[in-house]
């Protein structure tokens, strides 16, 4: 079984440690960088699997690092920092971090974090090539083509086909609205008609899986008249 590859940036060498210790006990294999221009020239040497990122650092800090990681990878990066409030948790998941943990941290957590964020990655990226647009990444929204599987605000939601032709026809041009006639014509591929209300009802079960209507900011919004988008 091939090697996994952990990253642990951090310029405390004693929390740095501490991880690796934890990672190793659960088998995995630890890399460890004290500052953010180390752990970048270990990303471009060797594989990493997921990075375990600190955000206070000298020079280049762990978000500076982080939207660095993004230019090129897609790798998993979980944000380990001594910085608890919102918009710091905020800051640090809108450049790119696939998860935080404060410190201290509970070492069962953050290990059942590393793993799920694993998973998830690895279900999301066979090892087999993929198409380019396989995997479409906005608005808390992951869809994967290639199996079928969608990942909402993190949790893996099951769609029929059609509810999953829907989606992707709507994520895959985002901004753009679209009538119930295209997307009927689209999906399904037939041509539409007059008070079929097909569309409406798969997109209430859609929103409601993905529990669209609980949330101010909603995935699939609305067009009054016009039809349905999903924004940028």
């Amino acid at each position: 079984m091939e090697e996994t590859n952990i990253l642990v940036v951090d310029d405390e060498k004693e929390i740095a440690d501490l991880l690796e210790i934890y990672l190793i006990s659960d088998g995995f294999h630890v890399l460890k960088a004290y500052s953010a221009m180390e752990g970048l020239r270990i990303l471009e040497s060797q594989k990493v699997d997921l990075v375990l990122l600190d955000v206070m650092m000298p020079n280049m800090n762990g978000i500076e690092m982080c939207r660095k990681i993004r230019e090129s990878n897609n790798i998993p990066i979980i944000i380990v920092s001594a910085k608890t409030q919102d918009i710091d948790k905020i800051v640090g998941l809108s450049t790119g971090a696939d998860d935080y943990v404060s410190k201290p941290f509970n070492p069962l957590e953050l290990m059942a974090r590393v793993k799920s964020q694993l998973r998830r990655y690895r279900e999301l990226n066979p090892s087999k090539k993929k198409k380019a647009g396989d995997i479409i990444t906005l608005k808390n929204l992951v869809i994967n083509k290639s199996t079928h599987q969608v990942y909402c605000y993190d949790e893996n939601i099951k769609l029929t086909p059609i509810e999953f032709e829907i989606l992707y026809l709507l994520a895959s041009n985002p901004g753009r609205v679209f009538s119930t006639n295209e997307i009927f014509e689209s999906v399904w591929h037939e041509k539409f008609y007059e008070a079929n209300n097909t569309v409406m009802v798969h997109i209430r079960r859609l929103r409601g899986k993905m529990h669209d209507d609980t949330r101010e900011d909603k995935i699939i919004t609305t067009v009054w008249g016009v039809g349905y988008k999903i924004e940028a």
